[in-house]
């Protein structure tokens, strides 16, 4: 088992104060977004033993065991992390995993720099996540039913909005979402940050549903996808509650403090609310133009004590402890890898203590015991 040294992303939407506080550090001043806890190259974890991900690389079955090599390949397949948004993400969506390959391979092919700024593949893997929430948290995922986007559309009372209103009524619904986006999206900048302004002023004259679209125009001013976020259904986590995000479901983070698991993947097409590289045709081939509930998940408990996040995704499994005094050890020795975080109190993994914001690298096979007071969120693979 190995205590792992875990890397900040200072990315410019993260909140100053959150991970600092979960973590009982002093803010820098500096905006901090994630904390990734995992093998991916971009920021591996860093052991005793060496960075996770070369220890993987030197001896994949005994780190990850054999069943987990045999179904996903000798890399840990998922990625966790602790995210704290002080200001929204970009509106976003994830490939499916045919969508990851051959994007990845034309990109390959293509000559594209891995880390080019214009880059939309960064590897050939899917990226179903899930986000679960440490404090109240704001988000956006998933079309609304049209005809109540184009209700909360016709609100504002912005001329130039009227066409989008009219198309959101057409039949069938996918075709009208489609056609909408693609309308918002496509349009001439100029003309369209003009109406994006006007939205956002009678947003913000409104206020009740409209408030959360008035704070994304303060953030992203003229920008398109203030409009384009308002055919999404805007969600409220309470702590403990959370939300999976399947391929092509559009979505973007708001605010709040969360624990985020994924495919190991590092691949995201935007289409708004953000000053990186929007690829328009790319994102459109993606997205799932389909009207959902967002679908607000609540961990089912077991006889174990294990508070499980089901998903029909097997790279990753998630799931929590939340331990009293004097309860009972929990075995939760396993034949796949697991990484273990403490969000609350003194629990132990074995030997060794966690604080909050404290996690550890469990290999394949090795016997382990959690003790302790306080709570453990425990990811893992389903193989």
């Amino acid at each position: 088992m190995d205590r792992l040294v875990n890397t900040v992303r200072p990315y410019a939407w993260g909140s100053t104060t959150a991970i600092p506080r979960l973590l009982g550090t002093d803010p820098t001043g500096e905006p901090q977004a994630e904390l990734w806890m995992g093998a991916h190259p971009g920021a591996p974890s860093r052991t005793a033993r060496g960075p996770l991900n070369e220890l993987i690389e030197a001896d994949p079955v005994r780190e990850l065991g054999r069943p987990s090599v045999d179904k996903f390949g000798p890399r840990l397949p998922f990625l966790l992390k602790v995210l704290a948004a002080g200001a929204p993400l970009s509106l976003q969506v994830h490939p499916d995993l045919a969508r990851a390959r051959t994007g990845f391979a034309a990109e390959e092919a293509a000559g594209i720099p891995v880390d080019a700024p214009h880059r939309t593949y960064k590897d050939a893997n899917h990226k179903p996540e899930l986000i679960c929430a440490l404090t109240p948290f704001e988000g956006l995922c998933g079309f609304r039913a049209p005809a109540e986007a184009a209700d909360l559309l016709a609100d504002l009372g912005v001329d130039t909005l009227k066409p989008y209103v009219d198309l959101l009524h057409a039949q069938p619904e996918e075709a009208a979402l489609r056609e909408v986006l693609t309308a918002l999206l496509t349009a001439d900048p100029e003309d369209m940050a003009e109406t994006v302004a006007d939205a956002a002023a009678a947003a913000d004259r409104l206020g009740g549903a409209l408030a959360p679209y008035a704070s994304l125009a303060h953030h992203y001013p003229r920008d398109p996808g203030v409009i384009a976020a308002m055919l999404l259904n805007h969600v409220r986590l309470q702590p403990g509650e959370a939300l999976y995000l399947g391929a092509g479901v559009p979505h973007a983070y708001l605010d709040g403090l969360g624990i985020e698991i994924m495919a190991n993947s590092d691949n995201v097409l935007r289409c708004g609310l953000t000053p990186k590289h929007v690829d328009v045709p790319k994102l459109l081939r993606v997205v799932r133009f389909e009207p959902s509930d967002p679908g607000v998940l609540r961990p089912e408990a077991s006889a174990t004590g294990e508070e499980v996040y089901d998903t029909p995704t097997d790279e990753f499994r998630l799931s929590r402890f939340v331990r009293a005094e004097g309860a009972a050890p929990n075995d939760l020795t396993a034949a796949t890898p697991q990484i273990l975080l403490a969000v609350e109190g003194r629990p132990k993994a074995g030997d060794l203590t966690l604080t909050p914001g404290g996690s550890v690298f469990v290999p394949a096979g090795e016997p382990l015991e959690l003790t302790g007071t306080g709570a453990v969120f425990r990811a893992t693979v389903v193989a």
